[in-house]
C-alpha cells in the first residue's frame, strides 16, 4: 500500500528486540531487511482492512473496533486486554479419570505388543 511515511520497526528497534530474546543472536543485514519489510507490510494491510471496515460501516475515522475486528476476525490474532476472557482462557488440564483411561489404554497396549 506504501500509506506509511516511517517504519514501523526500524533496525535498531529489531536489534534490542533479539538481544532481549538472546544477547549473543546476530542477524545477518539480509534477514534484518525481510523482517522490516514483513512488519511494515503486515501494518499496511491491517490499516488497509481496517479501512475498509471503517467504510462499510459508513465511518469517517479508523477506530480501534475496526483494527481489532481485522486482526480477531480475519487474521484469527487475540490482543490481549481486548475482547472477552472466556473466548481465550487455557485449556484446563484433563482430570484424573481420563488420565487414568489413558494409563489402562497404554498397559494393553503393552501387554499385547509383548506378544
Amino acid at each position: 500500500m506504501g500509506l506509511c511515511f516511517e517504519k514501523v520497526l526500524t533496525r535498531t528497534r529489531l536489534q534490542d528486540l533479539l538481544r532481549e530474546i538472546d544477547p549473543n543472536e546476530h542477524l545477518d543485514d539480509d534477514v534484518e531487511e525481510v523482517l522490516l519489510q514483513a512488519a511494515d507490510n503486515f501494518v499496511d494491510d491491517v490499516i488497509s482492512r481496517a479501512c475498509d471496515l471503517a467504510k462499510h460501516r459508513k465511518g469517517t475515522t479508523l477506530e480501534a473496533q475496526d483494527v481489532l475486528l481485522v486482526l480477531q476476525g480475519q487474521l484469527n490474532m487475540w490482543i490481549p486486554g481486548y475482547g472477552s476472557a472466556e473466548e481465550h482462557q487455557v485449556p484446563k488440564m484433563p482430570s484424573q479419570s481420563t488420565s487414568e483411561a489413558h494409563r489402562q489404554r497404554m498397559a494393553l497396549i503393552r501387554k499385547f505388543s509383548k506378544k
